[in-house]
């Protein structure tokens, strides 16, 4: 028998029995949509972030808190919060630093007239458009004088200018933020978003103003600092610890109480968190073809079952036992390549969706697309040959005699 006869045989055994077999491959499809979905949506988060930190400029250096402990154990990240104004303001004396902004953060309510929106509130120095490499599309960006003088002025991001004014010019306007009074002078230029942070969604206004009117901290959450230039990150990095440490009283043996993190470093733990998380995702997803796998194996052993007879009478007339052996095992390759394809569109889709509903960054690529493509026919083959074996080890007399 041919290798058409046999594909021809495969489709007219799925077409008699079309719900069995769209049950069968429900398996295969939702295996490989999800595959394809989650391999898309961690390479689309993954480009999206690397963008945005590569953004930032090649010169960032972040200051964080330490981590505190008791005893043995580390509370965490962020637990130990010394770093101060007076720590920004002594890096600002370094050669080595052309640029520090430090920063706290908090929520925010904006309301003007009518209209409120709640958006990310961020207290930044002057220096901020030049640190963290962003620019003032409309208006202008806040002075040193106003920081210092503790001005009741904003910044915004686009974001918060099509939620909240629906097309109104916004710069010269006066809004309310926490229910105190504030003059929109800018907006930011759109940045876009970052994995699932939108940079566009924020209010940025004097530290100052922030620290002693909205959040009333004592600590600034982060500095960040930009190198003169590339080739004195090192000597920059060095000048940070020292001042740091002198400010803070810290003794010789001590440990640092805050950390230092270079653009690399940021580059560098997110890509591996990305890999990370779709490799675990994509294995959770992967456990679907193996169960499709199996309904492909059982469906198959029932059919062999109920076709008997018909190997019999195959037999008989002078089928040999590799063309029986072929005819099943195509048969389950094609049930899976067919639920291979539909889940290959399904995930291309969900991924579509993903992007547009989601507002999250995806990313489909070829290759994704033919491993899926061939896993699916690889689970095929596997869990396809011992039905075909069964059925090919079937003997002419007692496949006759079967009722």
């Amino acid at each position: 028998m041919s290798f058409i006869e046999c594909v021809r045989i495969s489709f007219r055994s799925i077409r008699a029995n079309g719900l069995r077999s769209v049950l069968t491959m429900l398996g295969i499809i939702i295996g490989v949509a999800a595959v394809i979905a989650m391999v898309a949506i961690g390479e689309g988060t993954s480009t999206s972030v690397t963008s945005q930190i590569n953004g930032l400029g090649s010169n960032l250096l972040i200051v964080s808190p330490g981590q505190a402990t008791q005893g043995r154990v580390s509370l965490g990240a962020g637990s130990l919060n010394t770093l101060t104004m007076a720590d920004a303001e002594t890096l600002m004396q370094k050669e080595s630093i052309s640029g520090v902004a430090p920063s706290v953060n908090a929520r925010g309510q904006i309301v003007w007239g009518s209209n409120n929106y709640s958006s990310t509130l961020e207290g930044t120095s002057a220096d901020f458009p030049q640190v963290r490499n962003v620019e003032v599309g409309q208006g202008r960006f806040f002075s040193n004088f106003e920081v210092k003088m503790q001005y009741n002025v904003a910044v915004v991001g686009t974001e918060v200018v099509s939620n909240l004014f629906k097309g109104a010019n916004p710069v010269g306007q006066t809004v309310q933020i926490n229910r105190i009074p504030f003059t929109i002078i800018g907006v930011l230029q759109s940045q876009g978003s970052s994995g699932m942070t939108n940079n566009d969604d924020r209010i940025v206004i004097p530290i100052t103003t922030a620290m002693n009117r909205l959040t009333g901290d004592k600590n600034v959450g982060s500095i960040y600092v930009s190198a003169a230039s590339s080739d004195l990150m090192e000597k920059a990095q060095q000048d940070i610890q020292q001042a740091l440490r002198a400010n803070h009283k810290l003794r010789p043996q001590a440990a640092d109480d805050f950390r230092i993190t270079s653009q690399s470093d940021i580059l560098s733990t997110a890509q591996s968190v990305s890999s990370s998380m779709t490799a675990l995702l994509s294995g959770i997803a992967a456990i679907s073809l193996i169960v499709g796998g199996i309904g492909v194996m059982n469906i198959m052993l029932v059919s062999v079952t109920e076709r008997t007879r018909e190997i019999g009478i195959r037999k008989a007339i002078g089928a040999k036992r590799g063309d029986i052996l072929r005819q099943f095992l195509i048969e389950a390759v094609t049930l899976s390549l067919i639920g291979g394809v539909i889940g290959i569109a399904l995930g291309v889709g969900a991924a579509y969706l993903v992007s547009k509903l989601g507002q999250m960054a995806t990313s489909i690529s070829l290759s994704p697309i033919m491993y899926a493509f061939l896993t699916s026919t690889l689970v095929g083959v596997i869990f396809g040959v011992y039905p075909a074996r069964k059925a090919a080890q079937l003997k002419p007399i007692d496949a006759l005699r079967y009722e």
